[in-house]
Order: structure tokens, then sequence, then C-alpha cells
């Protein structure tokens, strides 16, 4: 995610990094090229002048267009808007889950301290909801190899198990409902208290299943192929109905027109799937980090993560 202090009005005029500039300007650039060689033969050689192309169809049909590049962003921004929502969530559950481990997994008001290894087992307990973010982020971005990042949450003989699971943060899951049913038999969970913290787990598999529905839903493919075919023609064919009436001024307007309709259609592009690392993409590093501080800091850790700071302007 792009993140900047600047507040200045002419660094946002000319910014390239994080725009739409990088994925349109050569279309952008052929366009140019064509809207000027049109222009060119027509003042210079004296083509097209018996045409009678005028520019009311291009009104009608950008006004059209225009309507459809909105609903495309818009679609494209409440699944951004939808993925933010759910590690919202995430975070929120995580803490949640934290909380009622470390005050309900354990002895019953008069019944002493509990066993030894008490804080042992909800200290297993929370690192492994520390992971489960850092698994989800993995499973998004199509990390997976990378399993050596969740060494630090995970004995060697549970590293081993997590190697050969295809979906890691539904095993964790899973793992941390054998825990707390170990915990449950053992007298250390009240039998009211079991619910409680399953919900919240549910909720993690929740946030799941909501990410994995937006990665896995794309915008339909007709729909992406009218947009574009329409945009393509309707940038192309623009010179031809504002000839005659703006002559050597042609190029500009193209200019304008063909960087607006083709950067509407790249921003529902790069905007649509938001779990990657583009730099529009949500931060989802800088999210576990903060999850790993704040519960940390719960367990009673003093060496923890630097929260995330943005490198040249981008937050991953």
């Amino acid at each position: 995610m792009i993140v900047t202090s600047s507040e200045s009005w002419l660094s946002f005029l000319f910014a390239t990094r994080g725009t739409t500039l990088p994925r349109i300007w050569r279309r952008w650039a052929v366009n140019m090229a064509f809207a000027i060689a049109v222009t060119v033969a027509h003042e210079t050689f004296g083509l097209l002048r018996d045409s009678d192309v005028t520019a009311l169809p291009f009104t009608l049909i950008g006004f059209a267009l225009s309507i459809f590049l909105g609903f495309r962003i818009n679609t494209a921004y409440d699944r951004f808007w939808e993925g933010r929502k759910l590690w919202g969530q995430l975070v929120n559950t995580s803490r949640t889950l934290t909380r009622e481990i470390l005050t309900l997994v354990g002895p019953r008001p008069g019944e002493g301290e509990g066993p030894a290894d008490l804080a042992e087992r909800r200290r297993r307990m929370v690192r492994m909801v520390i992971a489960f973010p850092h698994a989800l982020r993995q499973r998004l971005r199509g990390e997976e190899a990378m399993l050596a990042d969740l060494a630090p949450y995970f004995t060697a003989e549970e590293l081993a198990r997590l190697a050969g699971e295809r979906n890691r943060p539904n095993a964790i899951v899973q793992r941390l409902a054998e825990l707390i049913e170990a915990a449950y038999r053992d007298g250390l969970v009240h039998p009211q208290h079991v619910p409680v913290l399953h919900a919240a787990l549910t909720s993690l598999t929740d946030v799941q299943g909501g990410c994995e529905r937006i990665l896995n839903t794309p915008i339909p493919f007709a729909y992406q192929v009218l947009l574009r075919r329409i945009v393509g023609v309707y940038c192309y064919a623009l010179p031809f109905g504002v000839l005659h009436t703006l002559g050597t001024l042609t190029p500009i307007v193209v200019f304008m027109m063909a960087y607006a309709f083709y950067g509407l259609d790249a921003l529902g592009d790069e905007i649509h799937e938001p779990f990657g690392n583009d730099a529009n993409d949500l931060p989802l590093a800088a999210l576990c980090t903060t999850i790993e501080i704040d519960l940390r800091q719960r367990l009673g850790e003093t060496e923890l993560p630097a929260p995330a700071e943005p490198h040249r302007g981008q937050l991953l």
C-alpha cells in the first residue's frame, strides 16, 4: 500500500509509482501516435475532409462508457474494502482470542494455581494465534514455500506436521481446537467457556473463507472483454469524431480522453485483487506485525518486532 505524507498537489500530479501509468503507457502511446497520424493526414494531405462524422455518437457512447467504467471501479473497490474489513476483523479476533486464552484457560477459583505447565500451554496457544495471520498471508500471496517464517511459533514436531498440510491456516485452527479440547479434559476450561473459545476459532475460519472467496472469484471474463473492446474502439475512433471541429488540437483531446478511459479501466485491475504485493494492495505483512506485537506483549515479552515502516513509500 502506498503511504505518503505529502500534501503537495504537484507531487500527486507528477507521481508515477503506484498509479495506473505503468499499466497503460504503451497502449496510450500507440493511441496518441495514431491520433497524430490521422491529424497529419487530415491537415497536411487533405484526407478525410469529405467525411461527415460528428462528435454526437462519441458524446453518447462516452457517457455510457463512463457509467460502465464507474461500475467496474466500484466493484473492484468493494473487493478491496471487503478484504480490508476481513483483516480488520482478524486483528480484533486475534486480540480477543488471546485475551480469552489468558483468562479462561486455567484452574477454577479455589483450585490453586493449576498445573506447572499452564503458562506454557497458554503460550503455545497464543503463539499459534500469532502464526495464523502469517500463514493466511502466505496462502493469499502464494508464499507457502516460506515455511521457515512460521518456525518460531511451533515446536519441531508441529512444524513437520504443518509442512505436509495443503491448507496451513485451517490446520493451525484445528491444532488450536485440539489444545483447547485437551485443556478442557484436564479441567482447565469451564464447560461454559468452551463455546466462547470455539466461537473465536470460527471467526478465524470465517475470515479465511472470506479472503479466499475474494481471491478465487475474479471479475467475470466476459465483462472485462466487452469493456476493454469498447474502450479500445472508442479511443481509436475518437480522432475521426473531433477532427473537423478541433483540427490540429485533436491529439491533445485524444491524449486526455484516452488517458482517462485507459486509466479508469486499469484502476479496476489495480485494486480488484487486494492481497498481492503490488503498490496498492493491502499491507498484509504490516498487519501481521501489528498482531504479533500486540499478542506477544500480552505474553509479557519485551523483545518485540519493530512496527512495520514504509519502504520507499510502500507498506507491504
